[in-house]
Formats: C-alpha cells, sequence, structure tokens
C-alpha cells in the first residue's frame, strides 16, 4: 500500500461528508424517520435536474435551492398523503420518493446529454476524483468537495447547538413541544430543508444511494452505545469519521488480497459503517446481542443461587437431608459458585447451609412469605395460587422494598399457609 496526499484528502473529504450526514441522522432516527431520509436522499435528484434545466448550470447555488426545495416537498406530499388518505407513513414515504425517484432518473438522463453530468456520480458517487478539482484555502490547494461538505458540517453543527433543546422536545415529545410554544411542524420542514441540503453536498463524496448509510447509520450504532442526545452525536461523529478512514483503507487494500487493484471508496464505506453497526449491535454494553445475552446468563445463575439457598433452608425447617438441588448445569454451576463463596458446603455427601449462607436464604425466604401475604390480603389473590407469583417477585426485591413490603402487610409472623416469616 502507498498512501499519497490524494488518499489523506480523499478521506477528509469522506468523513467530513459522513460527519455532515451524521449529526442530522441522529434526529431522523430518534424521531424514527429514517425512511424520511432515504425518501430525501432519492427525491432531491428531480430537484438537481430541474435545477439545472433551468438555470443551464451546475453552481452550488441553484442546486442547493433546486434539493432544498424538493426536499420540503418531499416532506409535505408524505405528511399529505398519509393525512389524506389510509395510507400509514412508511407506505406513503414508498410511494412518493419512488415516483420522485424515477422522475429525478429521467431528468438527470436526459441532462446528460447536454452536459456533463454523469448519472453514475449522482448514483454512486466519485470521492476518488475529489482531490482533482481545488479551490485555494488559506494557502492550501483544498478539495472543492471537502469544502463544500465542510460547510455543510458547520452549518449543521450550529443548528444542532442553537437549537439543541427543541430539537430534543420535538424528537422525543411533539405534543409538550407545541404546548411550550414550539413549532414542532417548523423545526421538522427545517431539518428536512438541511438533510436535503447535506445530500446535495454529500453526492460527489458519497453520492445518493449511499448516502443514506451516512444518514442513519452512525446516529443508529451511536444509539446503541449511549443514553445521552450530546454523547450521541459525539459517537455518531466519531463512527462516522472511522467508517470514512476505514473505508477508504479498505478499499485500496482489501481488493489486492483478491488479485484486485481497487474499489469504490464510498462503496467500501458503507460496507465498512455496516460491519462497525453488525460490530456495535453484538457487543454494546446497552443494548448488544452478546451483553444481553451475558445478562440472562448471570441473572438466571444468581436466581440459580437463590432458589438452592432457599431450597435447603425450607429443608432444614423440615428437618431433611439435601443430598442435591436439582439436575442440569446451571444448577451443577451454581452449586459449585455457592461452595466456593462459602454460603454452602458438602458434608457426609449432603449439601448444608453455612451461616452466611444462613442469612441470605432467610432474606430470601422472608421476603418470599411476605409477598404471599400482601398477594393474598391486599391483592384479593387466592392462598393456593400465590406460590409461583412470589417465587419470581423474591429475586427483584431489594431490601428498601423489603421493608415498605412488611410494612403494607403489617409486619407478619406468618404466611397465609401458617409458615413463619424469618426476620
Amino acid at each position: 500500500m502507498i498512501w499519497t496526499p490524494f488518499d489523506t484528502w480523499i478521506v477528509i473529504t469522506a468523513a467530513l461528508s459522513a460527519m455532515a450526514c451524521a449529526v442530522l441522522g441522529n434526529y431522523l432516527v430518534l424521531r424514527k424517520l429514517s425512511m424520511m431520509g432515504d425518501a430525501i436522499s432519492h427525491t432531491v435528484l428531480p430537484g438537481l435536474a430541474i435545477a439545472f434545466l433551468i438555470t443551464g448550470t451546475r453552481d452550488s447555488v441553484p442546486m442547493f435551492i433546486g434539493a432544498a426545495v424538493i426536499g420540503i416537498a418531499t416532506a409535505l406530499l408524505v405528511q399529505g398523503l398519509s393525512r389524506y388518505s389510509r395510507l400509514d407513513e412508511g407506505s406513503a414515504m414508498g410511494v412518493v420518493f419512488t415516483t420522485l425517484f424515477a422522475v429525478g432518473l429521467v431528468l438527470i438522463t436526459n441532462a446528460a446529454e447536454h452536459v456533463d453530468l454523469d448519472p453514475g456520480c449522482v448514483l454512486y458517487g466519485a470521492i476518488e476524483l475529489a482531490p482533482l478539482e481545488t479551490r485555494k484555502l488559506f494557502g492550501m490547494d483544498v478539495p472543492i468537495a471537502a469544502i463544500t461538505n465542510g460547510v455543510m458540517l458547520i452549518v449543521n453543527l450550529a443548528f444542532v447547538g442553537f437549537f439543541h433543546k427543541e430539537l430534543k422536545v420535538c424528537a422525543f415529545d411533539p405534543e409538550m413541544a407545541e404546548s411550550l410554544g414550539i413549532s414542532a411542524g417548523r423545526m421538522h420542514y427545517v431539518l428536512m430543508t438541511l438533510v436535503a441540503a447535506t445530500c446535495v453536498s454529500a453526492f460527489e463524496s458519497v453520492g445518493s444511494i449511499l448516502v443514506i448509510a451516512m444518514l442513519i447509520v452512525p446516529g443508529a450504532a451511536a444509539w446503541l452505545l449511549v443514553g445521552r442526545m450530546s454523547s450521541m452525536i459525539m459517537v455518531s461523529l466519531a463512527f462516522a469519521a472511522g467508517s470514512a478512514f476505514l473505508g477508504h483503507l479498505s478499499a485500496i487494500t482489501v481488493p489486492g488480497w483478491f488479485g484486485h487493484a481497487s474499489t469504490s471508496t464510498a462503496g467500501m464505506m458503507g460496507g465498512v459503517s455496516g460491519i462497525l453497526f453488525a460490530v456495535t449491535f453484538l457487543l454494546s454494553p446497552r443494548h448488544g446481542l452478546v451483553s444481553r445475552a451475558l445478562h440472562q446468563a448471570l441473572l438466571s445463575l444468581r436466581v440459580a443461587r437463590e432458589d438452592i439457598l432457599a431450597t435447603l433452608y425450607r429443608r432444614e425447617e423440615r428437618d431433611e437431608a439435601a443430598a442435591g438441588t436439582g439436575a442440569g448445569w446451571r444448577n451443577r454451576l451454581a452449586e459449585r459458585m455457592l461452595l466456593a463463596k462459602g454460603e454452602i458446603i458438602a458434608a457426609g455427601g449432603n449439601l448444608r447451609l453455612t451461616d452466611s449462607g444462613r442469612e441470605s436464604a432467610k432474606s430470601l425466604v422472608g421476603t418470599h412469605r411476605l409477598w404471599e401475604t400482601y398477594l393474598v390480603a391486599e391483592g384479593g389473590s387466592a392462598t393456593e395460587r400465590v406460590h409461583g407469583a412470589a417465587e419470581r417477585l423474591e429475586h427483584f426485591t431489594d431490601e428498601v422494598l423489603r421493608g415498605r413490603l412488611a410494612e403494607e402487610a403489617g409486619h407478619p409472623d406468618v404466611d397465609p399457609h401458617n409458615r413463619s416469616i424469618p426476620k
């Protein structure tokens, strides 16, 4: 691999493009408007084509105006179609964006016959060529695409920073926003306008098809990782920049493993962002599949340990020996953990509680019998039906709740089955 200044500018341009998309993408994810971002990223095509056909130029100002107008029109059409028909919002988005996207492709193809407006570049991007078209900035030759995306990133950050509270309230509770005097509809259309403008600025970098990945994937991954809005934005920016760097690095290295020279950086950016999201989905400490499976396994083992302690305590009450507490790997592992912790001992082939284990067991059994008493006295449940519910609740009752439970039940000495409640 040979890394050149061209590669550096490609990564910078791609990172700025991805970060500009990611900033707004967080709010699309939170408001469940991911498909709206997809719709706008496709429907700005007719806006670009119409702007060119009217003005005869590819200057950024008419292109931006055309994209902004069609972006707002898309949002209005989707909401209008959803409101005045029986279609749900997802179906309305599908109807609007497929129709406008098809019109845009026809217009772009027609415009391409008269000017160098390549439909392929609009669809897939041409970030590898971005460093060829530069402009002087602070004495350096900076790619125009980098400047455009950098300006768009600054605008989006300024918008999010200035209207942070309003956007957050509108994202989580639009009705509350209206009651506070915040126009949720106005914020929505401003957000959609910026999404459209961001899509236009990203066309040279990643194209209209892959811009949706940059709009949604960083925000979705950040949502899996963190719970605060400000942290979510920072994580999404880091995710977007990382996808750009690793995407280009993969584009110039991975194809060589299979005998090819290189591949599309924009395509690899989308692929890498998907891979990073998959890793996040698996390993996220908040919502990851692995962490949830681990949490469930640890919870299952804790319940098994507590069940063993409670069983041994009840057998002690009846003066019965305990040769074992059940079959299965979970119970065997739970027994080993209790033996290692010193809460039970194995004596003469039987299991017995130690002093510390007996204290834990008394707390569990006492909580169980308090729940049975409460469910019968306050819940009106039949005595023979409360055991199962109490057995589940005992594992999730802390000392504070146990105290309140005893107080509500009148600090009873026996449960509905006339068994003593350990203090």
